[in-house]
């Protein structure tokens, strides 16, 4: 903003940003005057991320304690690694899946496992999203 590469949408209510010359107000939303184009990172298949888009629960029972990686359709049966295909489970719902699908051992999944977006990992990575933000992340 002070260079003029970008404008001021909406500021934080009794919150300053304090110069030996100036006071700017602290902002919350900028918009860029140029449109700059940042390359976004492939998000990684890794047991932590897959951990993060489950929220850290059993996608059979919604345990939170002793958590591991289940295979919906099992790798002896030509299942792979994929975000569709791995969910979290903790250890007594996984071995009681065994070798089976969700189908066979009569045991139903919370949620559909997805490839999660970039707005999934900016929500956990902030917290919380500020209501005036979410027009502009597409919530």
């Amino acid at each position: 903003m002070f260079l003029g590469k970008a404008e001021l949408v909406s500021s934080v209510d009794n919150k300053y940003i304090n110069t030996v010359y100036r006071t700017f107000v602290y902002p919350s939303i900028v918009r860029l005057s140029l449109f700059v184009r940042v390359p976004f990172k492939k998000i990684i298949l890794s047991r932590k991320n897959i951990l993060r888009r489950d929220n850290h629960r059993c996608q059979y029972c919604g345990s939170t304690s002793a958590l591991t990686i289940d295979h919906i359709i099992p790798k002896s049966r030509g299942g792979d690694d994929t975000w569709e295909n791995l969910v979290v489970a903790c250890i007594k719902c996984n071995n009681k899946k065994s070798d089976r699908t969700p189908e066979e051992a009569k045991m139903s999944l919370r949620t559909k496992p997805k490839k999660p977006s970039h707005i999934t990992f900016i929500k956990n990575f902030v917290g919380r999203v500020d209501e005036e933000w979410k027009p502009y992340l597409y919530m």
